[in-house]
């Protein structure tokens, strides 16, 4: 299966527009050490509500530490249903060096787009 993934600019037009949800799969701690704004933090513990509550064709994208995880995780929520889900390639780390906003704060209970 082809992994769908999407470069800087791609994600970062999709954040200006307000058109996706990121999806943030690292840690708690790197989270709120910094995130983009808004995003959802999933782990074991909230990622079955997060899809079953969320539009499977709601625009996804899906993010890590460098882009590795995110694309297991891409794979894992389009075997879940979703047909608008990508990964950001070089993940978090990525994002930050071309200069896309973040935010720090833990995260928020999750919620459907």
């Amino acid at each position: 299966m082809d992994i769908p993934e999407i470069d800087f600019s791609q994600a970062q037009g999709l954040f200006e527009a307000g058109t996706a949800t990121f999806v943030d799969i690292r840690d708690p701690d790197s989270f709120q050490e910094g995130h983009v704004p808004g995003a959802i933090r999933l782990d074991d513990s909230n990622i079955q509500q997060f899809v079953a509550d969320t539009d499977k064709q709601a625009t996804v994208v899906v993010y890590c530490y460098h882009g590795n995880s995110s694309a297991g995780a891409t794979a894992f929520f389009r075997d879940q249903g979703f047909t608008e889900v990508s990964s950001l390639m070089g993940g978090f780390v990525a994002w930050e060096d071309a200069g896309g906003a973040s935010e720090k704060g833990a995260a928020d209970p999750p919620h459907a787009p």
